[in-house]
């Protein structure tokens, strides 16, 4: 055997083959790449090794050399001698090194797993007939592939603790399956960063507890049961639901992410939906560029409504009367021809790229351009477009000598994933600062020093002016070796937040960090295709016209205008005939004339585009609900029944049609949005050592569109035209629309009904300490907030708001209440 050279490329040998990794990389994972599987148990590659289990015990040496030469010492057979450690060694806290050797299936290997393995087992209860991981748990497998044959256990000493215990509302515990591997205390304390879960007592009655009140509080519990290496943790949605092995597995994306996250649906045959599929879980699907293998409790619980029988609209509407497609499309279309071209389009930011374009052909071959995206105070997407985060750029490689700036945005409640990810960056050694007119939960994983503010509805202005306000964080900024800037809209109107993507992609350009990977601006936007409206053409510029000069004909897409914005009454009695696609019954319009019912996320295929511009593909997973149609086939049925063509007979061909005429996706064919390769860590497959089955990415990882800042592209810094900031005046107050994760949008609705209701708010206000004072509320009193539009009671929270200002978060009460911010009065009930 040759000499090893020592390169950043290390020789290891494996069981006597030698083989080529990166300096440094954990054992256990190299070893993988190569096929060769080292059981585990607590080691799971996302979390920090601590060789707790013992299950991957190896036998490590190194090339025995000469003390005084430093020369090879060789065998009889001329092969460098072997100096093996005297014990075993634990290979998921050992990283690769030059000239490193390890036997992995040596007999004193195989008699320390079959000493694991029976450990664990003379606790471990035997119910794997009824246990909900039965069929993708790595006890299961590595106890068929190295257990003992036989227990030498006494039935009699068997711990008995408790089963099915909830850590909270959505996760519980079986205590007696528990084998203690802290792979979900690790996972919350070092990933998520929030320290919810623990280990209580010693020795055999150690057992995982919550220390948080409402217990297992966290955004994230449902990954714990994904890498939980036995039926431990199950969740409340699926336990006791399904066997994985009925399971069909269908890749999709998170209806309800802007960052794009890549999901996978669990379903099986359903007898009480009529024999068709129904979703049983959701899990994550692995791609390390966008979520990696992590999702929301909220994408995970929330997809109830894609089934809710008593929620959907089942069949179309004429006049508020239910008729079949044949009357519907027939009424449609004479409406729409008869306007002569006075037609307008408001879009949702859930509706499809195929929807989105199909909807598009059929105003604009009516002769309107009027595209209006349902996005009432968050602008500027085309500064993504523009100098948004590059091609080829992932979050998660970002380190040392690199900086993220987030402002006016609450990533926790807007995009929970990228806050993971973004604090996990800061743990990598990336500056990361966090702006905002108040406190969020950002602040939690940032100095001090990296926390700044500005007062409420100032985020442009600071940002315009960001070298004089905060001249330290513009040093970092600027001479960081790449730059990210997150933008959201928390307290701006539409100008303010056109200001601020303007600012920010000055500030990008004239610190030169754009058109190159890991640089650039991305921009927090809501709903999962808010960029798809914008390639497609649809404008929140183009929705205020809509809103001030009504067209004749008003085509309301997915967007529930009503709940959405208080003022919609006035404004929607002014449009002579309105035509609704939706899936829900209470989100049509009271004076719609025709109301269309079409298919979810779920019920068909389809892509989206996410806020770091990557078009992602969904599939069908579950059957169709009542007469819905995918929104797509609704508007190319209108399209043919006006005589603009045949329609197209899959989302495919329309998105066909897209890539020829929208340059930005070229390259997007369903076809080139399946393709996947090979990522890192290997998560998942065949073996299911890390846990559960659903991780591989086999639908697609997607296509970047490039921004105009690449490959050469020339950009220049714009005018920010800077709006006047709103301020209270006349005793009334400033209210400050904030976003909560889990609130009663129509979607998520069911989910609440079914699991999620402990966890959603009741309606509040946050008051100052002086506010309160003068209008003579009280912590926890009832009071009467009232602005244009309309009024709802909440409860006051005094909790330190900037004087002059009330926080109320959107979408918690049964009401309309303001999403773009606005002045209001607030009055104590009663």
């Amino acid at each position: 055997m040759a000499e090893m050279v020592k390169t950043d490329t290390v020789s290891v040998s494996f069981d006597g083959q030698v083989y080529q990794f990166p300096k440094g990389m954990n054992l256990v994972d190299a070893a993988k790449t190569v096929g060769i599987d080292i059981p585990v148990f607590c080691y799971h590659p996302k979390l920090n090794p601590v060789g707790m289990c013992r299950m991957c015990l190896v036998e490590t040496g190194g090339i025995n050399r000469d003390r005084a030469t430093g020369e090879v010492i060789l065998d009889q057979n001329g092969n460098p001698q072997i100096n093996w450690f005297p014990k075993l060694q634990t290979a998921c806290t050992m990283t690769t090194s030059e000239g490193l050797f390890v036997r992995t299936t040596t007999n004193k290997v195989e008699e320390a797993r079959n000493d694991v393995l029976e450990f664990l087992l003379t606790s471990h209860p035997l119910d794997c007939p009824v246990c909900d991981k039965g069929g993708e748990c790595p006890l299961q497998n590595l106890t068929m592939e190295h257990g003992p044959e036989a227990s030498r256990m006494y039935f009699d000493d068997k711990l008995h603790l408790d089963k099915h215990y909830p850590l909270g509302d959505l996760i519980f515990l079986d205590r007696e399956r528990c084998i203690q591997c802290a792979r979900c205390t690790r996972f919350q304390a070092e990933v998520v960063g929030d320290d919810v879960l623990a280990f209580h007592e010693r020795g055999r009655r150690l057992q995982i507890i919550t220390n948080s009140e409402p217990g297992f509080d966290s955004y994230f519990s449902g990954n714990t049961t994904d890498i939980c290496p036995v039926g431990a943790l199950t969740s409340a949605d699926f336990r006791f639901g399904a066997r994985p092995w009925e399971l069909t597995n269908i890749a999709s994306l998170s209806p309800y992410d802007p960052v794009g996250s890549n999901i996978t649906l669990s379903t099986r045959l359903d007898r009480e939906f009529g024999g068709k599929a129904i979703i049983k879980r959701v899990m994550p699907r692995q791609n390390e560029a966008v979520n990696e293998i992590w999702i929301s409790d909220k994408t995970r619980f929330g997809h109830h409504f894609t089934r809710h029988a008593e929620s959907r609209l089942l069949a179309p509407l004429v006049d508020g009367k239910e008729t079949d497609w044949h009357k519907a499309n027939e009424t449609a279309s004479a409406l729409l021809k008869s306007a002569n071209g006075k037609i307008g389009v408001l879009a949702g930011s859930s509706m499809s790229n195929e929807d989105l374009w199909s909807l598009r052909e059929l105003v604009k071959g009516l002769g309107s351009d009027r595209l209006g995206a349902w996005t009432l105070n968050q602008g500027g997407a085309e500064h993504v477009a523009h100098v948004g985060l590059a091609k080829g750029s992932n979050i998660g490689q970002m380190g040392r000598g690199d900086a993220i700036l987030v402002i006016a945005t609450d990533l926790e409640e807007e995009a929970p994933i990228y806050r993971l990810r973004i604090k996990q960056a800061k743990e990598r050694g990336v500056q990361v600062f966090v702006a905002n007119a108040r406190s969020t939960r950002m602040d939690d994983f940032v100095s001090r020093s990296h926390r700044l503010r500005f007062e409420v509805g100032e985020a442009a202005h600071a940002m315009s002016d960001f070298r004089a306000r905060y001249p330290e964080a513009f040093d970092a900024l600027s001479q960081a070796q790449n730059l990210v800037i997150v933008a959201g809209a928390e307290g701006l109107t539409l100008e303010g937040s056109k200001a601020l993507m303007q600012s920010a992609t000055n500030f990008l350009i004239q610190t030169n960090h754009v058109g190159r990977a890991n640089n650039g601006l991305v921009g927090v936007f809501s709903g999962a295709n808010g960029m798809g409206l914008h390639y497609m053409g649809y404008t929140p510029e183009a929705t205020q016209d809509l809103m001030q000069n009504p067209p004749k004909v008003l085509i309301v897409a997915q967007a529930d205008i009503e709940y959405d914005d208080p003022t919609a009454s006035e404004w929607l009695s002014k449009v002579e005939t309105i035509i609704q696609l939706t899936l829900f019954k209470g989100e049509a319009i009271s004076k719609a004339k025709v109301v269309l019912p079409i298919q979810s996320f779920a019920e068909r295929d389809g892509s989206y585009t996410s806020i770091e511009r990557r078009v992602q593909r969904f599939y069908t997973a579950q059957g169709p609900m009542g007469h819905a149609l995918p929104a797509w086939q609704v508007a190319q049925r209108l399209s043919a029944a006006l005589g603009m063509g045949r329609e197209k007979v899959s989302a495919s061909a329309v998105m066909l049609d897209i890539t020829k005429a929208i340059s930005a996706f070229e390259g997007c064919r369903f076809n080139e949005l399946a393709k996947t390769e090979a990522q890192l860590p290997i998560i998942g497959r065949d073996d299911v050592y890390y846990g559960g089955t659903a991780y591989d990415n086999k639908g697609g990882l997607g296509v970047q569109i490039p921004s105009s800042a690449e490959n050469g592209g020339f950009v220049s810094a714009g005018t920010v035209n800077l709006p006047q900031v709103i301020k209270p005046s006349g005793g009334k107050l400033v209210i400050v629309p904030t976003r909560e994760l889990y609130n009663r949008e129509r979607m998520f609705r069911p989910s609440i009904e079914k699991l999620m209701a402990p966890r959603v708010a009741d309606a509040y206000i946050q008051l100052s300490e002086a506010d309160a004072e003068a209008l003579s509320i009280q912590d926890g009193d009832i009071v009467t907030v009232q602005y244009a539009g309309g009024a709802t009671d909440v409860v006051a929270y005094v909790n330190g708001a900037p004087q002059g200002v009330a926080y109320m978060p959107t979408h918690l009460s049964d009401v309309a209440t303001p999403t773009v911010i606005t002045v209001g009065e607030v009055s104590k009930k009663g």
